[in-house]
């Protein structure tokens, strides 16, 4: 049995009017095909321009361990020239990834290759992010402390995408006090027999590819698995939502902080019980069959 997810719509380009009317009002996933044909980094970005232009950058890497308190919080499992990482991510794959990776701070030059496209909100120009991957690397589920819209475009090769909207929450095993489910879990191929609750829940599914755009309506949980080496893009908007805005508020003024007072206090109990309880909780809503 697999998860019940419905493909995401797709359209090959699509106006602002009807970006706005009927993906962002009614808060629903879309897939652009040909959204970004118009800039350069459509023709210019793949993994071998890239090294070129930034390849002496020191990245922070990660991979998909369980968090662990020893590893400190949100700290890199490695760092590597650039250079290396592609290197590596063509040679074989591996788990490592880059993560939230800040190009206008870090590769101001790239800043030519794209414009901020018109969706008919306002988007966060301070933060366009790159995420990199090897094949079969991939993220957990989680969704964004600021409940953000995300637009995300995807560059060289391929990526499975699976989103969750809030309402299925209940049903993903989310660790209490924090952004993710339970990292056990496979989304691309979940274990019923450990997690049976998964089976209520209804989510959405794509494969994205070069010059695509995944457009994550506000808080949407989302798992990315690297089909082949790539990188992605991400332009976000805040949520418009007041019971978003103010449950990105309580994220980033309180859960975090608490969070990471308790890790102090608890250390790897803290995380261990977390741990316990998605499960304990989750486990609850499970409907007897048979």
């Amino acid at each position: 049995m697999t998860l019940k997810l419905t493909e995401i719509p797709r359209v090959e380009t699509i106006t602002k009017e009807d970006f706005l009317t009927h993906y962002f009002k009614p808060q629903k996933p879309v897939v652009i095909e040909r959204f970004i044909e118009n800039w350069p980094a459509f023709e210019k970005w793949n993994l071998d321009y890239i090294k070129g232009i930034a390849g002496d950058k020191v990245v922070p890497l990660y991979d998909d361990r369980p968090v662990q308190h020893k590893d400190g919080f949100n700290e890199p499992h490695a760092k590597m020239q650039l250079s290396e990482y592609i290197d590596l991510l063509k040679a074989k794959p591996t788990k490592y990834r880059i993560f939230l990776w800040n190009i206008l701070k870090e590769v101001p030059e790239l800043q030519k290759d794209f414009s901020y496209p018109d969706f008919g909100i306002k988007l966060m120009k301070g933060l366009p992010m790159l995420f990199f991957g090897g094949t079969d690397s991939h993220t957990f589920m989680h969704y964004d402390i600021d409940l953000g819209n995300i637009f995300h475009f995807h560059f060289e090769g391929e990526k499975e995408c699976i989103l969750f909207p809030q309402s299925e929450t209940k049903y993903l095993y989310k660790v209490p006090h924090s952004l993710i489910t339970h990292e056990s879990i496979d989304f691309s191929n979940p274990d019923y027999d450990r997690w049976p609750v998964l089976k209520q829940a209804n989510g959405y599914r794509t494969n994205l590819r070069h010059g695509e755009v995944l457009y994550m309506p506000e808080g949407y949980w989302h798992y990315m698995k690297y089909i082949t080496p790539g990188f992605s893009m991400s332009l976000r908007a805040i949520a418009r939502n007041p019971k978003n805005l103010a449950k990105a508020l309580y994220n980033v003024i309180i859960m975090r902080h608490f969070d990471v007072l308790m890790r102090k206090i608890k250390g790897q109990k803290w995380i261990d019980r977390k741990n316990e309880r998605a499960i304990a909780r989750t486990n609850k809503l499970r409907v007897v069959t048979g």
